[in-house]
């Protein structure tokens, strides 16, 4: 046991995290995602929505911390409308929802005059397109009938893609990846996710989408670097803000944001290629 708890602590010290909460948080979330999809789909918008609410609030709050002043329940009320547009509409939902979300974003900022207005509505469009617009693109594979089945192997993707490449890196990892915007990461974690990603994405499209494993293992490639890509990007806006963590919503995960990173990025490229498997198959 004091082996076992040993080799736990040089994890997270490695890491930075603490392995047992993060698998306990990620296990929950899961779980979530697959009960509302399972028994009452549009749940799963709720969740959704409930989660990108959060992320609001903490970009709200680390904007604010570097002085770019933001409207969060402004942002908010435009999460509960791209979500309520996209459930019911689709796609063709999502994009004008957004088109009419922004402008009425930036004309609700003039109430405030001119000062500091390119900062702040540079801000508030960052926030909008990163975090309802990109997620409306996980209500979108969680709205057809077979929503589950798509919303799992997306699950199984970037698990994958988070899990061993966080494994891979901790235990091998010595060659930095982009040490100027996440030290941690590593080139040994980047091909432990590309490895193992191939094999869960073949498996879950062969086994839960009934598709092709050698389609699974190509989406499998775009997911790694959608997910690394969006790892990154957040993790450069918490280095130019002068943070460690978005939040201390989840333990072992920091903030809601530090939970999305990977997904946002990841969910429109999922959907591309499910569509485009649907069209030319």
């Amino acid at each position: 046991m004091s082996d076992l708890h040993s080799i736990n602590e040089a994890i997270n010290a490695k890491a930075g995290r603490k392995l047992l909460p993060s698998i306990l948080v990620g296990l929950t979330l899961i779980a979530l995602v697959w009960l509302t999809l399972a028994y009452a789909r549009v749940l799963f918008a709720v969740l959704v929505a409930i989660a990108v609410a959060l992320g609001i609030r903490e970009i709200a709050r680390a904007f604010a911390a570097a002085g770019t002043l933001i409207s969060m329940r402004s942002l908010i009320l435009a999460t509960v409308g791209l979500t309520y547009a996209t459930w019911s509409a689709g796609v063709e939902g999502l994009a004008i929802a957004t088109a009419i979300a922004l402008p009425v974003l930036l004309i609700f900022r003039l109430r405030k005059g001119p000062q500091d207005f390119v900062k702040s509505a540079t801000a508030t469009t960052l926030a909008l397109i990163y975090l309802p617009f990109l997620a409306g693109f996980l209500i979108l594979l969680g709205r057809p009938d077979d929503g589950l089945a798509r919303v799992m192997t997306f699950v199984v993707l970037v698990g994958c893609n988070d899990t061993f490449g966080y494994l891979v890196g901790v235990m091998i990892g010595r060659h930095p990846l982009v040490p100027s915007i996440s030290p941690k990461k590593s080139w040994e974690g980047l091909i432990g996710s590309v490895v193992f990603t191939s094999i869960g994405g073949a498996l879950s499209f062969h086994y839960i989408l009934d598709l092709q494993w050698w389609i699974g293992a190509l989406v499998a490639l775009m997911i790694v670097f959608t997910a690394t890509s969006g790892d990154l990007i957040e993790s450069a806006m918490k280095r130019d803000l002068s943070l460690k963590d978005m939040g201390s919503l989840l333990p072992g995960h920091g903030g809601m944001l530090d939970r999305l990173d990977s997904v946002l990025l990841s969910a429109p490229a999922l959907y591309l290629a499910l569509e485009l498997v649907k069209r030319f198959s």
